[in-house]
């Protein structure tokens, strides 16, 4: 009995496979050398491909991903918006803080309690060092003194 296998033959069906785990290889390097995008609210891709679903359900697909996109960029400016905000009055808490206004605005947030998207403080979070808390309302509902 004659066998049909040679070196050639190994080598030959191991090259696509090769090819895989060096292009895998690649891949997951390069993924781990990337920083870390920002996490924000909206966006054109991200609501623009939730439009784009909404507007197929409908039969208008280009119409939903353009109302989409619009959407999600008014929603990301106004984030962007409120997070130079608070990065402007936590410079007015800490002049001479270094960073920028992302770093800022989320240094605000841990300080006051906040929640990202939110200005006021969460309910029943304690007030920052320096400031006093609101004296609660009487329990007799009387508002005199």
């Amino acid at each position: 009995m004659v066998s049909n296998w040679s070196p050639t033959t190994t080598i030959k069906q191991d090259a696509p496979m090769k090819k895989l785990l060096s292009a895998t290889m690649a891949v997951m390097l390069t993924a781990g050398s990337v920083s870390a995008a920002q996490a924000e609210p909206g966006g054109c891709v991200k609501y623009g491909a939730a439009g784009a679903v909404g507007g197929h359900v409908a039969h208008h697909g280009v119409l939903g991903a353009l109302g989409g996109c619009v959407t999600g960029m008014y929603v990301r400016h106004k984030y962007r918006k409120e997070a130079k905000a608070k990065a402007a009055l936590y410079d007015q808490e800490h002049p001479g803080a270094k960073g920028t206004w992302s770093e800022k605005a989320t240094a605000y947030d841990v300080e006051h309690s906040t929640e990202p998207g939110t200005m006021t403080p969460k309910p029943g979070s304690t007030p920052p060092a320096g400031q006093t808390p609101a004296a609660p309302p009487p329990a007799n509902g009387n508002t005199q003194m």
